[in-house]
């Protein structure tokens, strides 16, 4: 297989409201580093740490986007995890900065359960038309996309729904393989 390099980002709650999607969570981590893809994360807590540690675990890259100014932020203010990351970003921006450049740093987003950050960089990601894959059976605020893409009037998007880690992950980089011919 090629390798890719396309960068994915994994989005998804920093709390883990749903204990039963945090082994899909690793497992998305997994699939994206055997496709050879890179996994972007918000260098945070929840199913994108365990995403980072599945990508890690698999051999796979990883980069986080931090919304402190530097590593003692990072950690002393935000009180976010430095460990399964080949590199972090630290941006400066806050959460919602931070949001911003993570999405417009990837190909793909892929989201998870989530929470208001979530929906934030969903919303991000549909504005730039990016390839979206939703983890669904997780919960949170990605159980609400069909109806946001509804609401919104604004066509459907590139989304694509699985509950399967491995074939969501496949489905994400086949489209990918499409558009950026």
């Amino acid at each position: 297989m090629p390798v890719s390099h396309y960068k994915i980002c994994v989005s998804g709650s920093a709390v883990i409201n749903e204990p039963s999607a945090k082994a899909k969570a690793k497992a998305i981590g997994r699939a994206i580093a055997e496709q050879k893809a890179i996994t972007l994360t918000g260098a945070t807590t929840g199913y994108p740490y365990l995403a980072a540690i599945g990508a890690k675990e698999a051999g796979g890259m990883t980069i986080g986007f931090s919304p402190a100014m530097g590593p003692k932020e990072h950690t002393r203010k935000y009180r976010l995890p430095t460990d399964y990351m080949d590199l972090i970003v630290y941006t400066g921006f806050g959460y919602a900065g931070r949001n911003l450049f993570l999405v417009r740093s990837a190909d793909a987003c892929i989201h998870i359960a989530g929470r208001i950050g979530t929906l934030n960089e969903f919303t991000n990601a549909f504005e730039d038309k990016k390839v979206i894959g939703v983890l669904t059976g997780t919960g949170g605020t990605s159980t609400l996309i069909d109806d946001v893409i509804e609401i919104a009037h604004r066509g459907p998007g590139k989304v694509i729904y699985d509950d399967n880690p491995d074939t969501l992950v496949a489905k994400v980089i086949a489209l990918l393989r499409k558009e950026l011919r």
